[in-house]
């Protein structure tokens, strides 16, 4: 009985001690930690990089959840990195670490208490404490805290399912099961390098650990010198309740549900590291061996073999061949060096680089799902080179290039392959091995998860505006995205434009009918006089990325059940897609606003206020419509255009000249320069596509010859402008052309060009100052229009097949030139040789093949000259 009241008083001063809680545990870290060790890690952190985009992740998580932070693999370091940058970005800070133990970073009278507690209990219960059983890791996270596990550490599954260890997953699990808040776990890679993983591991990897899990010497170098390049990333959040909601899920045990999380996260965050990484890197020798030697291609080639009667041994070295001929050899290295010569170069040659970085952030967590395929437009050789630039240094692995064999030349040949490139043939034609191997190589690429880029257009437009699309490439991602090489396919149409292109002088001259030089070295020494002018910015605008799970899922369709003509129908349909999608997310620049208001103008001379004033017209339409501008015309739109007006003066676009008597003395005129409108037209037709809906809906009220009208008048002549120039402007296939009439209706009634019948539903009266400004609209077409007059002049001219096809342009071109000198032509930008194409094509395939066609080509005459009529009086 003595000996009670000394009991008594100890188990008083132990709680007293233990702040009346048996819960003390290792795995718990404070947010306030001692402030020495504070501001050491803070110091030690400081260098690595944490995005803001990233942070938004975290704080786009319901306040009401619970937060639990999961990473690959076990690291202390990483888990106090955490602690310490959420702390000081105010995100949820992980103070509980599932299965981890702090002891000695813990104050000293943590420590003491920690000891105390479990000696306490071993005492009382002949057991260790255990902060999952004793429901202290559930009344923690419940009260707000936020914790971190770790998914695989070493021993694992001897803890877990030997020594029968609790599992932190299993353990959520069950608390979830049980509670109405939501319990998210959010998961988190650290890179300390975005080189990608190789097959084989060097001797480095072997003593300092891989970059993916790097030993305490490796991490400590990569803070010292370099820690710019440690990155952190976070994954899209897991709900748990909708985990355990998954049919998939909701009829499993616990166990199962633990062992299928387990395994998603683990593959999530696989597939984040690929998307910054890329996929593993193989020799090119195995990748080579691997494509030689899978049965489709050697069954194509014995058949090849024998239907020629070719020694097999000889189709296996030419394959081999093509595989030399074709395959990039991908180096991050190189790609480090390109990515400095890259920078030097934008510093040298530009003003910056504008980039909408929140949709490249959305592509980037797309690429999880399948590689990206971006398809950007193209203008200039640059557009590859600041491509790859923007995604290496928004942490993306840079794509595998599909560039044309002509920029195979050495020394940049090998220097392109470095960084990517693999090369193509402009034909295909009679090479059946070579074709079987190019869509081979491709199936691999995309099987081993590479990003890849591509150019719709087939190469670069001459003309400033989109070309039609070449679905040969296309066509060979879908055959091999149909025969299972990936999961998923997401197409990522991308705009690049400038303000003013580098290769200005060389388009110009092969439009008016110059040969188009083949890039060499000399090219290259040559073009160091282009490093000494300025180009204004380049913009690029990435499109949201276009699934084609989602695409099929959206048609209802099925890839490997569709007919030979249904495959040809969906590739063509993505290819127009992918322009449309271009085309939206295309930025308007002051230069090609500027271009199109000086060519659009009615009369040689103008005064500067005339082209302020349709400057003014034309910026009313593109914002009503809720378009693009480039970030000057957002800022500070009146000096821009003074800038670029003065731009074009010193190019000798346009040139001064004096008023003439009746013209009032203190207005600025100027005179087009007739030799600079093709240099002009190029810079207007990179805007065009923003105007050709109202310029067709324009024209079809000019065509009316009417001062009142309905709307469905419009309808039939909206639809053949857009028939009759569909080899010019890609049209938008999922809307019909009564919802572009519409459209443009009420952006010329918002411009008070129309008014709305007060009484007559449908019915609209142009106004008298409408009436100039929808001539101003629908002048983007004269050029196009004169083209097609000159080409259909050839076909009056010439029965069919008197010329050779292969002629056929260049007696148009002779043709065009004689037209404008008689005056019969008033647009000299309208002797394109790319235009004569189209229209050869269109008409050709009109059925007009010469002068005997006499019906059609009256008809189309006849359309030309009255819209011509109705444009130029």
């Amino acid at each position: 009985m003595s000996r009670h009241p000394d009991k008594n008083r100890v188990s008083r001063w132990l709680d007293k001690v233990l702040q009346n809680t048996p819960h003390h545990y290792r795995c718990y870290y404070p947010k306030q930690s001692g402030v020495f060790s504070s501001w050491i890690l803070r110091f030690l952190f400081s260098g690595i990089r944490m995005d803001k985009a990233q942070q938004e992740v975290l704080r786009g998580v319901p306040e009401d959840g619970i937060i639990v932070y999961v990473n690959r693999y076990k690291s202390y370091f990483e888990y106090l990195f955490y602690h310490t940058r959420y702390a000081q970005e105010g995100l949820p800070v992980p103070e509980i670490g599932l299965d981890y133990k702090f002891f000695w970073m813990q104050p000293l009278s943590r420590i003491f208490r920690i000891i105390l507690s479990h000696i306490r209990h071993f005492f009382q219960y002949f057991s260790l404490q255990n902060p999952y059983k004793s429901g202290y890791i559930r009344q923690e996270l419940t009260s707000g805290k936020s914790g971190l596990l770790s998914l695989v550490e070493e021993g694992g599954f001897y803890l877990r399912f030997v020594k029968a260890n609790p599992d932190p997953l299993h353990h959520l699990l069950v608390m979830q099961h049980s509670l109405d808040r939501p319990v998210y776990i959010v998961p988190q890679l650290m890179f300390y390098s975005k080189k990608p993983c190789r097959v084989t591991p060097g001797l480095s990897d072997l003593f300092f650990g891989s970059q993916e899990n790097p030993g305490k010497i490796r991490r400590l170098i990569a803070l010292l010198r370099k820690p710019e390049s440690v990155f952190v990333e976070i994954s899209e959040p897991v709900s748990l309740r909708a985990f355990i909601d998954d049919p998939e899920c909701r009829e499993m045990s616990l166990e199962k549900q633990a062992l299928r999380l387990r395994r998603h996260l683990l593959t999530q965050i696989n597939r984040h590291r690929q998307s910054i990484t890329g996929p593993v890197l193989k020799s090119q020798e195995e990748l080579k061996e691997n494509i030689l030697t899978n049965d489709r291609l050697r069954g194509f080639m014995q058949n090849y073999a024998g239907t020629r009667s070719i020694p097999l041994q000889k189709v296996h070295k030419e394959a081999d061949a093509c595989i030399d001929e074709i395959a990039a050899r991908y180096s991050l290295n190189k790609i480090q060096i390109f990515s400095m010569a890259v920078s030097w170069l934008i510093r040298m040659m530009f003003e910056g680089v504008s980039v909408n970085t929140e949709v490249l952030n959305r592509v980037k967590g797309m690429s999880r799902r399948g590689p990206l395929v971006l398809v950007p437009c193209h203008k200039s050789h640059i557009d590859y080179l600041v491509l790859s630039y923007i995604m290496y240094h928004n942490d993306m692995p840079c794509p595998h290039i599909a560039a044309g064999k002509n920029l195979s030349f050495w020394p940049m040949g090998p220097i392109f392959r470095g960084a990517g490139a693999f090369f193509i043939r402009r034909s295909f034609k009679g090479a059946v091995l070579y074709s079987r191997v190019f869509s081979e190589y491709v199936y691999k690429l995309m099987q081993e998860g590479f990003n890849i880029e591509f150019f719709i257009e087939g190469g670069r437009s001459r003309t400033g505006k989109l070309l039609q699309p070449k679905l040969g490439l296309l066509s060979i991602m879908l055959k091999a995205f149909r025969q299972g090489a990936c999961e998923d396919l997401i197409f990522v149409p991308v705009f690049i434009g400038y303000d003013r292109v580098p290769e200005e002088g060389a388009y110009l001259r092969e439009l008016e009918g110059g040969q188009k030089k083949p890039e060499s070295l000399l090219q290259i020494l040559k073009a160091r006089k282009v490093l000494k002018k300025r180009y204004g910015r380049i913009y690029i605008q990435f499109h949201d990325g276009i699934s084609m799970n989602d695409l099929l899922d959206q048609q209802g369709a099925r890839i490997g059940e569709m007919t030979s003509k249904e495959q040809n129908r969906l590739c063509r349909n993505l290819g127009y897609m992918v322009l449309n999608a271009i085309d939206r997310v295309t930025v308007i620049t002051p230069h090609a606003i500027v271009a199109g208001a000086i060519l659009n103008t009615r009369k040689q001379r103008f005064s500067y206020e005339q082209l302020m004033a349709n400057i003014e017209i034309y910026m009313n339409f593109l914002t009503s419509q809720d378009l693009k501008l480039a970030d000057t015309l957002l800022v500070d739109p009146v000096h821009t255009f003074e800038y670029v007006i003065e731009s074009y003066g010193q190019r000798k676009f346009i040139e001064p000249v004096s008023p003439e008597a009746e013209e009032a003395d203190s207005e600025r005129w100027f005179m087009v320069n007739p030799g600079k409108r093709p240099a002009l037209e190029y810079y207007k037709n990179n805007c065009v596509m923003a105007f050709i809906p109202a310029a067709f809906t324009a024209l079809a009220i000019l065509d009316r010859d009417a001062f009142q009208f309905s709307g469905a008048d419009l309808h039939g002549s909206y639809a053949f402008l857009l028939e009759f120039f569909s080899n010019e402007f890609s049209s938008d296939i999922e809307k019909e052309p009564e919802y572009f009439v519409q459209k443009n209706i009420k952006a010329f009634i918002d411009e008070a060009i129309l008014m709305p019948h007060p009484t007559l539903p449908d019915t609209y009266n142009l106004t008298s100052a409408g009436f100039r400004k929808l001539k101003l609209f629908a002048a983007f077409l004269i050029a196009y229009f004169e083209s097609y007059m000159i080409a259909l002049n050839f076909f009056m001219r010439y029965p069919k097949n008197f010329v050779e096809a292969k002629d056929r342009v260049r007696k148009i071109q002779s043709m065009g030139n004689r037209m404008y000198k008689k005056k019969e032509i008033t647009r000299p930008e309208a002797l394109s040789r790319i235009s004569y194409k189209n229209a050869l094509d269109f008409f050709i395939s009109h059925g007009i093949r010469g002068s005997e066609d006499v019906g059609k080509i009256k008809f189309y005459a006849d359309t030309i000259r009255r819209c011509l009529d109705r444009l130029q009086s």
